[in-house]
């Protein structure tokens, strides 16, 4: 539902974690936001939310009163647990309101 979102709390970076109940393949990662200037993707493949690496950091356009819409292709790319860094926003809050993983 794009109209509940998360918000940062005015400072930077910022960050969540989702993880799965198992290492699963992803193809593609998508999210939809709003003000994120510089954003970082890591991926753990731990049974537990540790051991990040760096997987893509983009900087996305400003897009003023709209969403900003972003996918990142990861061709058979696995992982048990995706970080989501906020590296840095046009504003002081950002909000993210969809975070979507295609794969198996």
């Amino acid at each position: 539902n794009s109209e509940t979102f998360w918000t940062t709390t005015g400072t930077f970076p910022q960050e969540f974690i989702i993880g799965f109940p198992k290492r699963v393949t992803i193809n593609k990662v998508a999210i939809q936001c709003y003000l994120v200037r510089t954003l970082r993707i890591e991926r753990s493949i731990s049974k537990d939310p540790v051991g990040f690496e760096e997987c893509i950091e983009k900087d996305l356009e400003h897009t003023e009163g709209q969403l900003q819409m972003e996918e990142f292709p990861l061709p058979d790319f696995q992982a048990t647990y995706l970080r989501f860094i906020i590296k840095s926003a046009f504003d002081h809050f950002v909000s993210v309101h969809r975070v979507m993983a295609e794969g198996t």
